[in-house]
């Protein structure tokens, strides 16, 4: 299954005001694992960001003064996410700012047509009910370093939501794996695999040791009687 953890950040919080899309980030998952395949761009948004969302975001009038318009990436962007589940937190949100977006291109496309949607913040109530589920809180929870979230940004909220979503589905309630400095992990970070690794290797005892286990047994059960390891391999 290929899931893609998607965030945006926007003009305001109301596309049907006119606000729009100023940057997309995107993390690829096949089969829950990292692909380390990522989408990220920043957009011109031909409007003004107003000053609260920039309070939020940090991302400025002028520096999107050079971004590419929405139109120009809608393809590559529509590609990268065409027939994935997208897991988003409030996806309703960032849904209603895409759909706003695609509408203005053609071809009009609608993302519940092309993709399906799984809302983390849906699921996080309903796993913890009457508790804070925002980004920030999750991350707390669930041991996941955010320290570098100083203000919103769509590729780090993304990446930091894989983290989430994997413990938050998974029946876990901490991981602490060192995924060494070369994989940009540490301790509450996920140890991110490369998709086409080389399967481990299924090392069997050779004759020798069989022989010399099963001698080990025998005169272990002849002084003590019927063991539990005796029990499972004659089960």
């Amino acid at each position: 299954m290929r899931q893609i953890v998607l965030d945006t950040e926007t003009t305001g919080i109301d596309p049907a005001e006119g606000h729009r899309i100023i940057e997309i980030g995107c993390v690829e998952m096949v089969e829950r694992q990292l692909t380390g395949r990522n989408y990220h761009v920043y957009i011109n948004p031909e409007r003004e960001v107003e000053a609260e969302a920039i309070t939020i975001h940090g991302i400025t009038n002028e520096f999107l003064l050079d971004k590419p318009r929405f139109a120009a990436v809608a393809d590559e962007f529509f590609e990268f996410i065409d027939g994935a589940e997208l897991v988003i937190h409030n996806a309703a949100f960032d849904i209603g700012f895409m759909d706003s977006e695609f509408g203005r291109v053609k071809p009009v496309r609608k993302t519940a047509d092309h993709c399906s949607v799984v809302d983390s913040l849906a699921l996080a109530r309903a796993k913890h009910p009457g508790q804070k589920n925002n980004l920030n809180a999750l991350c707390k929870r669930y041991g996941v370093d955010n320290s570098n979230r100083e203000l919103h940004g769509a590729l780090l909220d993304a990446e930091i939501l894989a983290e989430v979503y994997l413990l938050l589905t998974g029946g876990q309630t901490a991981l602490s794996l060192d995924a060494g400095a070369e994989n940009g992990g540490g301790s509450g970070g996920i140890r991110r695999l490369s998709s086409d690794r080389p399967e481990l290797p299924v090392i069997k005892a050779t004759d020798a040791e069989s022989d010399a286990h099963a001698a080990f047994m025998a005169a272990l059960e002849k002084k003590a009687g019927e063991t539990v390891w005796g029990k499972l391999e004659g089960a």
